[in-house]
């Protein structure tokens, strides 16, 4: 990453109700932030970082610093998401092949409380023939951004990964092993499941199955990762700083009265009570140093979700000094919720026990600004596309889904519940 960002040009202006963001964005190359309709779509790129290894998030942090001084930003309307924006896809560890990326789209849209609004960013250099002064007009009129219908129905097809259903079960076996050898108190493993979508898809398609099925997620898409998330790593909006702990699974019951059972049934669970624990004080211990007056509900609630309930607690806090959410994303990764406890000989155990890269499964995924605020999840219930490989060909997709495992766990009630986490992303595809 330069040590001498350019100098980007920032404008915002207020734009006519945008009732679907997506068509504003790529049908090949979508980035999206988006929960209940709200959020925010980018297209092209202005400017990105990327990189990989132990230093990247903190090189990430100071590189976006660098280039938020550095901008000329015109933003009348002070909204989260205006102004000056990228999007944000990291991997989940440093030893990982995928590259974490930070891309600062040319073109924003959002919608945030009924006002929609739309971004340009251009470099301060560029001249009257700039992409994006193209796209949008000279610059002197109202700014009208381009929205693409969506492309033709598709259907991709998921299979086997690398990490079978057996394969699961034994890694399982070998994690509550290191459980009871004393390495670690909990440990999150996942498996994949691999496959293809025709070449020439509207990936978009994808993200709004999801955003309709899912509404209460976040649903994200950067550098070919699209999602679901349930799971907030962090929100920093003015000096306030929240997020959302998920730890503890089972699936919705097929009745009322036996949906009741399963939310009862989780919240009286001595072994998913603990596993939530580890997780809550795992974040807990990584936002204490960067905040003041920190509180989190004395006890989890049942989050109910179309496929699934999860137990959940919500943590918020006051910043204190001068941490962006990125300096905190990179304080909190890896929670115990998505690698386990101690975080350390989890993660190295996880290494040792999954035979794939997650890439950027379970790594932060969202958005900040100029000012260090933003939005983080967790990239669960997502799959990464890859560009075919050859003219023509399909495009390779793979996703993950995984299941924390501590002393009681039983092999094949975690890999059941892999398969009830696979639903989203398997759903939508279909």
């Amino acid at each position: 990453m330069t040590l001498t960002p350019p100098r980007l040009v920032v404008r915002t202006r207020e734009i006519d109700h945008v009732e679907d963001l997506l068509p504003f964005t790529s049908p090949s190359h979508p980035k999206a932030w988006i929960r209940r309709g709200d959020g925010m779509v980018g297209y092209g790129t202005a400017y990105a970082f990327s990189g990989n290894g132990a230093e990247t998030y903190g090189s990430l942090a100071d590189g976006w610093k660098q280039l938020s001084a550095a901008a000329d930003i015109d933003d009348p309307l002070g909204l989260p998401g205006t102004g000056l924006v990228a999007f944000g896809a990291l991997a989940f560890d440093a030893r990982s092949h995928r590259d974490s990326v930070l891309s600062v789209p040319r073109v924003i849209v959002g919608r945030r409380g009924g006002r929609s609004w739309v971004t340009t960013i251009t470099h301060a250099d560029a001249g009257a023939g700039d992409e994006a002064r193209d796209l949008l007009g000279d610059g002197d009129g109202p700014l009208e951004p381009i929205e693409t219908p969506y492309g033709p129905h598709w259907s991709g097809t998921l299979g086997p990964g690398e990490q079978s259903p057996a394969g699961y079960m034994a890694a399982v076996q070998a994690g509550l092993d290191a459980i009871a050898a004393g390495e670690v108190g909990k440990v999150v493993l996942a498996r994949d499941l691999r496959g293809s979508v025709p070449v020439g898809s509207d990936l978009r398609r994808l993200a709004r199955a999801l955003a309709s099925d899912y509404p209460d997620t976040w649903v994200f898409a950067v550098d070919g990762l699209i999602g679901a998330s349930p799971e907030t790593l962090v929100t920093v909006h003015g000096g306030t700083v929240t997020a959302r702990v998920l730890a503890g699974t089972t699936p919705r019951g097929a009745d009322a009265d036996a949906d009741t059972a399963a939310a009862s049934a989780l919240a009286s669970s001595p072994k998913d009570t603990d596993e939530h624990e580890f997780a809550v004080q795992s974040v807990l211990a990584s936002l204490r140093p960067h905040t003041r007056a920190l509180a989190a509900s004395d006890a989890p609630f049942t989050l109910k979700l179309p496929n699934v309930w999860h137990l959940a607690t919500d943590v918020e806090g006051e910043l204190h000094g001068a941490a962006s959410a990125l300096d905190l994303v990179s304080a909190l990764h890896p929670t115990a919720a998505v690698a386990g406890t101690p975080t350390a000989a989890a993660v190295e155990l996880i290494h040792r026990i999954e035979p794939f890269d997650r890439g950027r499964y379970a790594g932060p995924v969202g958005w900040i600004d100029a000012h260090g605020d933003g939005e983080w999840a967790i990239a669960l219930r997502c799959a990464q596309f890859d560009a075919a490989a050859a003219p023509g060909a399909p495009i390779a997709a793979t996703a993950y889904a995984g299941a924390g495992i501590v002393a009681g766990s039983d092999p094949e009630t975690e890999l059941i519940e892999t398969r009830v986490k696979f639903r989203p992303i398997v759903d939508a595809l279909a």
